[in-house]
């Protein structure tokens, strides 16, 4: 299932989650995983000072993804890839998809496309004033 949202949308589903867990990944090509605090501004993710790790990881492989898990585990999380950069000491994330998913039933049936979890796309539409 596919539903259009523009960013102002994106920004009110974030603000329904406590926190995510932002991944990189290192030189080793393991995953690095941190606890943060996300904001939407325009059309960016920023996390305030990601740490040094995360840092370092960013300068070789500025692939993200963060994870808002459901705060009720019938509840979908929030999964975001991007690509990071730093700018003033912040992180900033452009977003290139979005979704919301949680497993599907035990007793559900494939549809045969995709996964057979429950999810929905939220296509990241740029342009949107967050502020409006």
């Amino acid at each position: 299932m596919t539903i259009d949202v523009s960013l102002r949308r994106l920004a009110d589903t974030v603000t329904r989650y406590h926190f995510a867990y932002l991944l990189t990944i290192g030189d080793n090509e393991r995953a690095h995983v941190v606890a943060v605090h996300p904001t939407l501004a325009s059309d960016i993710l920023v996390v305030e000072d990601p740490g040094r790790k995360t840092r370092a990881n960013l300068a070789t492989r500025p692939a993200v993804t963060l994870v808002w898990p459901p705060t009720d585990p019938s509840d979908y999380s929030l999964i975001v890839d991007g690509a990071g950069s730093m700018r003033d000491g912040k992180l900033a994330v452009t977003l290139t998809r979005a979704v919301l998913h949680r497993p599907a039933l035990p007793q559900a049936i494939p549809t045969g496309r995709g996964c057979a979890s429950d999810c929905i796309e939220l296509p990241c539409t740029t342009g949107i004033a967050i502020g409006d």
